[in-house]
């Protein structure tokens, strides 16, 4: 797998690469103790050899009287390296601003980051002093610091305890040939997982960019602007983009799935600087599978950054959306860091603008140019999979199914003896959001299944007699059937009829044997309108108690404002057919536990009985009549809303047949048997 060029680096400040594998820490390994000859310098045995040495002496040195200053210096020394900026200071031998030109070039490749300083110790005899200087280095979202000590010499002149610069006072190994650089180590990132196969993976991409060290700054901008143009992004913003990136990056234009349309190479390669690196990234499927609900990943941005407490850099990839964002900690897993020391190259020290170089090394021009050496290392963590009940062949299948329908339009599909959502579909016109989990809506009829049930406890039987008029009028508002609603079922007739074919005037006549909050009690009984937290963003519907005769009325046909969205539906009818309230879950180890008066076996035998003969001699029949199999259990509804005159309305259908329940909502829809019912029996034949 080919990777990102070296040289390709991000904008200075960030001093990251991002390989999708963490690359092998280098040979070298962090120096240990070093020889008076060479440059470094370490405390604890630098203490040592003083006592040693303090010991043999024929006199004991007379300590300095001053040591206070000296320790005045020392501190405001560390309070210096710990905001990278030796100006304020007068050093021995040389001024604030010179000795903090050469601490710039030496630290530039730690991008933003500082260290905290401090004094561990001092020793002084005579006019000169030795401080130990403690550094803590600390980076963002890694959990292990580096902690390191450096020796700093002091002189005393004109009265005055001045410290002496070297590069050794940074890092005991720094010399004059050498700095410190550090390398962001990224994890692999948690995959995404379904009851049957991976969801979201690595998966082979070709990332399309422009590599501003292989064009002059002159023709920058008029490349951006090409490339933008061949890969239909935003021309002006990528060209901002791209300005505002450092002189050796690597600014990416767009991100394409292997396999599918991409520009032509040579088309890439006409453009100055512009260059396709192949590569892997986290992916879905498809682009348009579950997406929704599962989000997407990408770079984070100044709001991500600001909200993680420090555990988010810059250039960090984090999920924006979806469960991506609301599993991210887990996801993401913990970013690692390398700091190596580098040559200084010429490049690297000729100015003190953090701006003016790249943090990552250099090229030196040698053919074999010096290795450089780990002083630091912390691996990173790997992120944790994300395990979710997603069946990958039936949400391919429902996605397949809502293709061409143009509103918002959702499908989903539960498995009614776990609870389990088996396919979660949000059709095109739903945009980015997950109508499928958060859509709320009037369900219209389907809610007749609610009312039953309110209605069974009330007292009454599927085989009561019921008033079924053609319309009837509550406080001067006239109810109506739906259009072809079938005149010889019009009268006096059993509540199961009332349901098979769906009478509306008849359900509205019943509303005096119910008492405030029997709906709602019911609806709760199925999945309905009780809300739990089951670690997805979902919405299980409300149905609010109403005081008005006329909000009553209309609330026992799904109308008012009862709402539900297309998962909470699901739950209705995978509750009648499981025998229990069902209240759906998607995340492997986040379920809930009802906490509505349980649906008993009596009242579920009931229901499918009265949801059955929405199939063989009501609504249904017409497009789920004859589905071979299991015998199927459904209810059909239109919701009006809207003032328009006649009003607009949405399409809904839900249905049960073996382990499986599926709801079906179209927005702007005929009616459920005509626009949505059409779509639920194409996805069970899908499903054989």
């Amino acid at each position: 797998m080919h990777r990102r060029p070296a040289l390709l680096t991000r904008p200075p400040g960030t001093p990251t690469t991002r390989p999708s594998r963490v690359p092998a820490a280098p040979a070298a390994t962090v120096p240990g103790p070093r020889s008076a000859a060479g440059h470094g310098w370490y405390a604890p045995a630098a203490l040592i050899v003083g006592l040693v040495l303090t010991g043999c002496t024929s006199s004991t040195p007379t300590p300095d009287p001053d040591t206070d200053g000296a320790s005045t210096a020392a501190t405001a020394l560390a309070a210096a390296l710990s905001k990278k900026d030796l100006t304020p200071l007068t050093f021995s031998g040389s001024t604030g601003t010179e000795a903090n030109t050469e601490l710039q070039a030496l630290v530039r490749g730690m991008g933003p980051l500082a260290p905290a300083v401090t004094v561990r110790s001092l020793a002084a005899t005579g006019g000169t002093a030795t401080a130990t200087m403690a550094y803590h280095w600390t980076f963002p979202g890694v959990a292990e610091p580096w902690d390191y000590a450096a020796p700093a010499t002091l002189v005393r002149e004109d009265g005055s305890w001045r410290p002496q610069w070297q590069p050794a006072v940074l890092e005991p190994s720094l010399d004059a040939t050498h700095r410190l650089s550090q390398t962001r180590l990224y994890p692999d990132r948690g995959r995404v997982l379904g009851a049957d196969d991976a969801l979201v993976e690595l998966r082979p991409v070709e990332r399309i960019g422009l590599d501003k060290t292989a064009v002059s700054a002159a023709r920058t901008p008029a490349a951006a602007r090409r490339l933008a143009r061949l890969v239909d992004i935003d021309a002006k913003a990528y060209a901002a983009k791209v300005a505002a990136a450092g002189p050796e990056a690597f600014v990416e234009a767009i991100v394409l799935r292997a396999g599918g349309p991409t520009p032509d190479g040579a088309d890439v390669d006409a453009i100055p600087g512009a260059l396709a690196i192949q590569d892997e990234q986290m992916l879905a499927p498809t682009r348009t599978f579950a997406r929704p609900i599962l989000g997407v990943v990408g770079e984070a941005t100044k709001d991500e950054v600001d909200a993680s407490a420090g555990a988010v850099t810059a250039g960090d990839e984090v999920g924006l959306s979806g469960l991506q964002k609301r599993y991210d900690e887990q996801l993401r897993g913990t970013p690692g860091v390398q700091v190596v020391r580098a040559a200084l190259t010429p490049a690297a020290g000729a100015s003190a603008d953090p701006s003016a170089q790249s943090p990552s090394p250099s090229p030196s021009g040698s053919a074999s140019p010096e290795p450089t050496t780990v002083l630091h290392r912390a691996a990173p963590v790997a992120g944790k999979d994300l395990t979710l009940t997603l069946n990958t062949g039936l949400q391919k299948l429902a996605e397949r199914v809502l293709a061409d329908t143009g509103p918002a339009s959702a499908l989903v599909a539960l498995e009614p003896s776990t609870g389990a959502v088996l396919a979660a579909a949000s059709g095109p016109g739903s945009g980015e959001q997950s109508v499928a989990t958060l859509g709320q809506y009037p369900p219209g009829s389907t809610f007749k299944v609610v009312s039953s049930l309110a209605l069974l406890r009330a007292g009454l039987q599927p085989s009561s007699r019921v008033s079924c008029p053609a319309t009837v009028t509550v406080n001067g508002q006239r109810f109506k059937n739906y259009s072809d609603y079938p005149a010889g079922r019009l009268g006096r007739i059993a509540l199961r009829t009332a349901l098979a074919n769906s009478c509306n005037t008849a359900f509205i006549g019943q509303r005096d044997q119910l008492e405030a909050g029997d709906l709602d009690e019911a609806a709760g009984s199925l999945g309905l309108g009780t809300d739990y937290d089951v670690g997805f963003p979902s919405f299980f519907g409300s149905v609010p108690a109403e005081k008005s005769d006329n909000a009553r009325a209309a609330a026992m046909i799904g109308q008012a404002r009862d709402e539900a969205s297309p998962l909470a539906m699901a739950a209705v009818a995978a509750s009648v057919q499981a025998g229990k309230t069902v209240v759906p879950h998607l995340v492997e180890g986040q379920t809930a536990t009802s906490t509505a008066a349980p649906l008993t076996s009596r009242e579920a035998e009931q229901l499918r009985a009265m949801m059955r003969g929405v199939v063989t001699e009501g609504s249904a029949g017409r497009v789920l009549g004859g589905v071979p199999g299991p015998a199927v259990i459904a209810k059909t509804g239109t919701a009006e809303y809207g003032k328009a005159k006649p009003p607009k309305t949405h399409a809904w259908m839900i249905a049960a047949q073996g382990d499986l329940a599926v709801a079906v909502f179209v927005a702007d829809g005929k009616s459920g048997s005509a626009t949505a019912g059409p779509l639920l029996r194409e996805f069970l034949d899908g499903t054989r």
